[in-house]
Formats: structure tokens, sequence, C-alpha cells
């Protein structure tokens, strides 16, 4: 039996505007395996980006229960919930969000320091990772000199380093151009089926979706049938 790195059952998000309740999501359940990934697509304000934000621990559901790795995350207080992420869990995001004048090893060494990792130890695990997503000479690169492409793998090779379980990507490729994106999406392949982590990817791409070992589509916050690639 495969092992569920995420498991959601009947978790809603609502914001009040005004006297309106605004259903961000609707009763959402999902299992995620371990070397799995899955896309989750649909139009803009359908859920997808709110969906992933609460399977990474960065927004509380209003209702229902998101477990990871046998955690029951809507259980946790911020502190130990804030912690619970930092370990288990890597965020890919569209606009890098690295620092310009760092090098691409700084970059990747941050969370590394900031969880206290021995300078020894956060330089050998970045500069693998760094290898590990084909960026072995550009190290020493400060990240304002490398391409959209070569920045988006150093923001892998960032979530990478905390060596989680579990990947969020929200639209990777979305800066990128079609060659690249693909680069990317090879990578993210890799995370899943070779390093056996479950890989959540928020794509607006059907072509790149189409790659994934499973779709999800959301429409007005609720969730329709998963799909599953031909392989």
């Amino acid at each position: 039996m495969e092992e569920k790195a995420v498991q959601l059952t009947d978790v809603t998000k609502t914001y009040r505007v005004g006297r309106e309740k605004l259903h961000a999501v609707r009763g959402a359940s999902l299992d995620v395996a371990a070397g799995e990934l899955l896309a989750i697509v649909g139009p803009s304000g359908s859920g997808k980006t709110t969906l992933t934000h609460m399977i990474g621990g960065l927004l509380k559901p209003t209702a229902g229960t998101i477990i990871i790795g046998g955690t029951d995350i809507t259980r946790l207080r911020d502190r130990a919930l804030s912690t619970f992420r930092n370990k288990h869990i890597g965020f890919i995001f569209q606009n890098y969000s690295l620092l310009p004048g760092y090098t691409a090893l700084e970059n990747v060494c941050l969370p590394l320091i900031v969880a206290g990792v021995s300078p020894a130890e956060r330089k050998r695990r970045a500069a693998a990772y760094l290898e590990l997503v084909g960026l072995g000479k550009q190290m020493a690169q400060k990240a304002d000199q490398l391409s959209g492409g070569q920045r988006q793998r150093v923001a892998i090779a960032r979530a990478l380093a905390m060596q989680p379980k579990i990947v969020i990507a929200d639209e990777p490729t979305g800066s990128l151009d079609s060659a690249r994106g693909h680069e990317i999406m090879n990578i993210l392949e890799h995370l899943a089926h070779i390093q056996k982590m479950a890989v959540i990817m928020v794509t607006h791409d059907l072509t790149l979706a189409a790659k994934a070992d499973r779709q999800v589509h959301m429409l007005d916050g609720a969730m329709q049938e998963a799909a599953h690639a031909n392989r």
C-alpha cells in the first residue's frame, strides 16, 4: 500500500466579506501519496492556491482535517505549526523570492541558517541540491546574474534544503518560456519519482499538468473528479 503523505477530509475555507460569506474552498477531500506528482488546475479564483496554502500550513481551514505524515496540522498551535511546516514542507513560488545580492549557494543556505544547521553541513547540503537541479557551476553567481530558469532552480534547491517530505509548487513555471518550463517539470518529476517526495503543483498549463501522475480540477472552490495520467 502506498504511503499517504497528505490526507484532506472535508476541508473548507470561508471568508466573511461584510454580511456575505465567500467560500474559497468547499469540502475538499484528497489523498496524496509519497512519490506522487499531483497537479491542481483550474481558472483564477477557483481555490487552487487557497487549498495548497492550507495543505502547507500557511492558512488554517474553517473546517475539516489535514493530516501530513500522520500529524493533524489543524490541531497545532501557531508556533508548533511553524516548526512543523519548516521541517516537513518545501515551497516553490512563481516569483522565486531570492535575495538578489546573495549567491545561489547563499540563498539555498538561508533556511538552514534559520534552522540552526552547522555551517559545514548547510554548505554541503546546499551544494548537493544545487548539483541536483543542474546548477553545480553557478553556485557562486549572484541571483540577479542568473536567468529566470536558473533562479527557479535555485528556488527549488532552497525548498529542498530542509529535506521535506512534501513539496508545494505554486505556478512554478508561470514566468518561464515553454522550454524552461519543461525543464522545471522534469525536476519535479524527479523529486516525486526518484526522491519519493509528494509533489503538489498548481498550474494553469494543461500541457504540463498532463505530465503529472494525477490531476485535480477545481472550480468555484469545489474539487472535481481527479484524472490520472496515461502512462
